[in-house]
């Protein structure tokens, strides 16, 4: 289903582990609008340095976030895009791009946000690095056009939710 009230430009955004890729492609198909998942953007550098246990800086990300932006603009009729979009400046940045950009973060309990790491194959990011990710995570602020939707969830109970605010028509921050 194509619904064209719900925001063109949607960053699915949370720490690594969150489920940014499957709730990404669920929703791109709910919406009618094409997913891609971020890590498909890394350097190679980055991801090299990630699966060595090593957090990315600022520095390392800046290059990613202006690629990130890049694709959303690329994608005037809208898209989806997973991005970790860990700091309010990361955040900022995107909307510089892609102005009427939305956030949807997913995000939940620590412990279950390790178990995903440590258990999915395949993967270059470390579930050391969640340590990381969760000590730079800075919450959407009032401010901002995002909602947090918790990854206890099933799947398609969080895309449901995650529809339903963003078809609301209250998603400004």
């Amino acid at each position: 289903m194509t619904d064209h009230t719900a925001p063109r430009h949607i960053v699915l955004m949370g720490v690594s582990g969150a489920g940014k890729s499957t709730i990404g492609e669920l929703l791109g198909a709910r919406l009618g609008l094409p997913y891609m998942d971020g890590d498909d953007l890394h350097s190679q550098a980055n991801i090299d340095k990630m699966a060595n246990g090593i957090p990315l800086t600022d520095e390392d990300r800046w290059p990613w976030l202006t690629d990130i932006g890049d694709w959303l603009q690329e994608h005037a009729d809208g898209g989806i895009i997973g991005c970790s979009a860990l700091k309010r400046t990361y955040r900022d940045a995107i909307r510089i791009a892609a102005p009427g950009a939305v956030f949807v973060h997913v995000h939940g309990d620590y412990v279950l946000l390790r178990s995903r790491m440590e258990h999915r194959p395949g993967h270059f990011m470390p579930s050391s690095l969640l340590d990381s990710q969760m000590a730079i995570l800075e919450p959407l602020a009032e401010d901002e056009p995002g909602a947090v939707f918790d990854i206890a969830d099933p799947p398609r109970v969080l895309v449901d939710k995650a529809e339903k605010w963003l078809t609301s028509g209250n998603t400004a921050g």
